[in-house]
């Protein structure tokens, strides 16, 4: 029941305050002494409890009748610290695992098959329980009459909240329950089942080089730098499609009823497809992978948008979308390892830099996320979006058509363009992987 101007402000501060803590997170994890757990592992054993109290906490509407704006600012804002002190030594983790390129390819591989399987059941658990409590849409203004909407919207709220808010309320705090259950379990198991393992002696110099110094050596490194603006703008491509395909599925084409399953054959599409990537990069290449599977959805995110409201379409084009998603998930994380591997062999003397790279990296994926909620924020508010409407203007069903079909096509052709100046291909990867066994 907040204000939607406050409910703005808490998630723009939080995703700011977000990207602030990643660079902070990897300054602290690099100064972190080695325990008996490891450097990484001790991030994330203690963030869970408290990241799953905060998470809780967001969903949980406190009986105040003033402060809840800083109630979920406070909370929002701890949560996405928490996670952060999690998913940056989590990802970073891959580097300590193994020193062999193929072992953490495949270990990669398994990570975003499952990451992305906790996005179906994060998806579905949600869905389900707080989607059988039933939320009314509002009857236009155009449709109802301009004397007495205010009058209508009103009657409608009111019989709304006597009759399903507290039911809502408690399907929100049961589906965090269980989500919270879930990251705790996990948690558990990579804790209990991961090792990390030092780095070589013989990689260490005496003096170890500042964290400052050492974020000056990372963004001047050309192959990292590349690789960030060419996943910059293909993940901004795919966020644009993944932010607004609920409301164009539910608006545009008509299927108010189906977006959560079809989101789901998305899913469970990208999910079931990130096996055949990981054979496809090891048998012809990354850069390979990378026209392949991103350029696929293409010629799909076209036929969405000119062909009339179909739902066997929209399911084919969900599937195929879904394929495009898993070689998007997928490959960044694979190629980040060969960047570091790169990094380390022009500064011999420079180590410990890890958790700079992959801070940094999810800073950047985090930086899209806040710039697509912007670019769709905007463009439907200015085409005159209605929230909870039963339907929409024709301005709104032209926006929501550009924002899940032209503008991800052009940005995921110039996200390509800018990866043909990456230049590790696989001669460079066989070359790096000889010289560090060599250094070794």
């Amino acid at each position: 029941q907040l204000d939607p101007f406050y409910a703005s402000i808490i998630l723009f501060v939080g995703r700011a305050w977000d990207a602030v803590t990643d660079p902070m997170v990897g300054f602290f994890i690099t100064k972190t002494s080695w325990t008996r757990f490891g450097r990484l592992m001790p991030w994330i054993i203690f963030s869970t409890p408290f990241a799953v109290i905060s998470y809780f906490l967001i969903w949980f509407v406190p009986d105040i009748s003033s402060g809840q704006v800083m109630w979920y600012l406070v909370f929002y804002c701890i949560f996405q610290t928490l996670v952060t002190c999690f998913h940056v030594p989590y990802s970073a983790l891959t580097m300590f695992i193994s020193r062999e390129q193929s072992e953490r390819d495949s270990a990669t591989a398994y990570r975003m098959t499952v990451e992305v399987l906790g996005t179906v059941l994060g998806t579905a658990i949600q869905g389900q329980i707080v989607g059988k409590v039933i939320t009314p849409c509002i009857e236009s203004p155009l449709f109802i009459g301009h004397a007495n909407s205010s009058v209508a919207m009103e009657e409608l709220n009111m019989t709304h909240d006597t009759g399903s808010l507290t039911d809502t309320r408690n399907a929100y705090m049961i589906a965090a329950g269980v989500i919270g259950g879930l990251y705790v379990l996990c948690a558990v198991i990579l804790s209990v089942g991961v090792r990390e393992k030092r780095e070589s002696p013989e990689l260490q110099s005496d003096e170890p080089v500042s964290f400052f110094q050492g974020l000056k050596l990372v963004m001047n490194h050309g192959a990292y730098i590349k690789l960030i603006a060419g996943f910059l703008f293909t993940s901004l491509a795919f966020m644009l499609l993944e932010g607004n395909f609920a409301l164009f599925c539910t608006y545009t084409l008509g299927f108010r009823n189906e977006f959560q399953n079809i989101l789901l054959a998305i899913m469970l599409s990208a999910t079931l497809t990130i096996p055949l990537w990981q054979w496809f990069l090891t048998r012809f290449g990354k850069k390979t992978a990378v026209y392949v599977g991103i350029s696929s959805a293409i010629p799909f995110l076209i036929l969405v948008a000119v062909l009339d409201s179909n739902l066997i379409v929209t399911y084919i084009v969900a599937v195929a979308a879904g394929i495009s998603v898993a070689a998007a998930f997928l490959l960044p994380w694979s190629m980040l390892p060969d960047v570091v591997d790169d990094f380390k062999l022009q500064h011999p003397d420079s180590h410990g830099h890890e958790a700079i790279f992959f801070s940094f990296y999810v800073f950047f994926t985090k930086f899209t996320s806040g710039v697509s909620l912007g670019i769709s924020t905007l463009s439907l508010d200015f085409a005159g979006y209605q929230t909870r409407g039963c339907s929409q203007p024709s301005e709104v069903h032209f926006t929501l058509k550009m924002l899940v079909s032209a503008v991800p096509v052009g940005l995921i052709l110039l996200g390509l363009l800018l990866f043909k100046l990456y230049p590790i291909d696989e001669e460079k990867r066989r070359k790096n992987k000889k010289a560090l066994q060599d250094l070794r």
